[in-house]
């Protein structure tokens, strides 16, 4: 009997290693809804933004590493079979977008276009410069980017700090540029650092995540889902945070009425970054125009949260209800995480994909009852 028992725990942890070995990542402890399923697309290091080129490639930026990738399912089987580097060295690429046919990448302090990047893989063109005119603080200094619905690129300013009160308006802003034309216009202000936003499908407005400030306790103040609608709208930072939490240092000076209120406030510290609302055929029907919402999780809370995916469900031009929609990341009981989910990207298909830049891979989750 005790053979039997020895014998069997072997197996089960040879089972155990040869799953883990073959994905390289545990992805069997992540949670999903009946139906979904979620396996590895692509295997790229601190994998962050991500964007879609006209022929199915997908860019992925980072923030700790200088590269920039860009990934090739050339047999269409929903798995990326090659990564290419299509720049290397860079300071802190964590934004890519896509436009006629060129690859936008922000660093730090400039935007850098790749033209007709989908011909060039193997050989990438060396980049020109459309803007070189942001900060050049790394605190909160990465950038995603995005086109809009306007054709320009959206582009957000981080706060050089944790909670500070800048004399430069273009800190703590997001901004949006025409790149042929380049001169950065301010669209939201009081935006801490924002690493995410969207477009919603019915009225075009902006949709942007927005992390709140550290060292105020585990629970204060929480992050927040904004709703932009209208230009230069403020969102209360560095004087209200939650839209109702006065800052210890500057709340004095402002009232939290003066600033738009979050369309959801989160837990604090779950760190919301990447923002996609849904409008695939895939996924069920309560999903479609839903908002999905990559949390990358908490790094300075006693207890940690997060690291795990929300998804949020509209009625009219409101955030009605948000609930768990894929989690495994952390590890509760040894509060050890082994992922951190940082963007969403859907694919033609109707499949999602997400980045981790902490298990350094792309995941793909498609739904299949």
């Amino acid at each position: 009997m005790k053979y039997m028992l020895t014998l069997f725990i072997l197996i089960s942890l040879f089972s155990f290693s040869c799953a883990f070995q073959n994905t390289g990542t545990p992805i069997e402890h992540i949670l999903l809804p009946e139906g979904f399923r979620i396996k590895v697309y692509a295997h790229v290091p601190n994998a962050r933004s991500l964007a879609l080129g006209s022929n199915g490639v997908v860019y992925v930026g980072n923030r700790s590493g200088d590269k920039v990738y860009a990934i090739v399912d050339s047999d269409k089987n929903g798995e990326g079979d090659d990564v290419f580097v299509i720049d290397e060295g860079l300071h802190m690429p964590n934004g890519v977008a896509f436009k006629d046919g060129d690859l936008y990448v922000a660093e730090v302090s400039r935007i850098l276009r790749y033209e007709n990047i989908e011909i060039h893989l193997k050989n990438p063109p060396e980049p020109e410069v459309v803007y070189d005119g942001f900060p050049t603080d790394t605190h909160h200094g990465w950038k995603y980017i995005a086109f809009g619905p306007d054709g320009k690129l959206y582009v957000p300013v981080g706060a050089p700090c944790n909670v500070c009160e800048e004399e430069n308006e273009i800190y703590a802003t997001i901004t949006r540029l025409d790149v042929d034309n380049p001169k950065p216009e301010v669209i939201a202000k009081g935006v801490r650092n924002s690493v995410g936003f969207d477009w919603d499908p019915d009225t075009g407005d902006l949709w942007f995540t927005d992390n709140g400030r550290d060292m105020m306790g585990d629970d204060i103040p929480p992050c927040e889902l904004n709703h932009l609608h209208n230009i230069g709208e403020h969102f209360g930072f560095p004087y209200c945070h939650g839209g109702a939490i006065p800052d210890p240092g500057f709340g004095a000076q402002r009232n939290c009425n003066e600033f738009v209120k979050p369309a959801w406030t989160f837990n604090a510290h779950v760190a919301p970054l990447g923002v996609k609302f849904y409008t695939g055929d895939m996924f069920p029907e309560e999903y479609k125009k839903a908002v999905f919402i990559a949390q990358h999780g908490s790094w300075n809370r006693s207890e940690k949260i997060g690291y795990r995916v929300m998804v949020g469900f509209k009625e009219g031009n409101k955030i009605t209800s948000m609930k768990v929609f894929a989690t495994g990341w952390l590890n509760d009981s040894t509060q050890r995480a082994w992922g951190r989910p940082v963007d969403l990207l859907q694919m033609p298909d109707g499949s999602l994909l997400l980045s981790d830049d902490s298990a350094g891979v792309v995941y793909r989750i498609t739904y299949n009852p």
